[in-house]
């Protein structure tokens, strides 16, 4: 019995790419002239990273639960509040910075454009490297 193994094409991993690409840069360009404080801009830096760990983290934590069925309790609570913290403490400090609207309202596309690609990459990642797996056994 022969196996099909589904690949992403070319075109999609380099807009995948291309497109995380373009969310950090416009990210880092957005906190790299953030006005105010330098612990201001450190916060929202910390912020941005933990932000992208978690998702990562996140995005490995509910396929390796898809995959395997079960995984410790404790690592759910760590992997989800971690997620909701990051999120929410992210927030909470762009909500809070007292800056210009126009620039708060860059700040928060980007963030949720870099989250977004994120969990796109991940998958993409992932499925690359089942597929990898996948084709091995065979």
């Amino acid at each position: 019995m022969t196996t099909t193994i589904r690949r992403d094409t070319k075109s999609w991993k380099t807009q995948v790419w291309l497109s995380f690409g373009i969310a950090v840069t416009v990210c880092a360009t957005g906190l790299g002239w953030l006005p105010g404080a330098d612990l201001e801009r450190a916060f929202m830096v910390m912020g941005y990273v933990f932000c992208l760990s978690a998702v990562f983290a996140l995005s490995k934590f509910v396929r390796d639960k898809e995959l395997r069925g079960h995984d410790t309790p404790m690592w759910s609570v760590v992997v989800w509040s971690g997620f909701a913290f990051a999120i929410g403490l992210t927030g909470w400090g762009l909500y809070q910075m007292d800056i210009n609207p126009t620039y708060k309202a860059y700040l928060l596309v980007t963030w949720l454009f870099l989250i977004s690609s994120a969990f796109t990459l991940a998958k993409m990642l992932r499925d690359d490297h089942e597929a990898d797996v996948a084709e091995h056994k065979e």
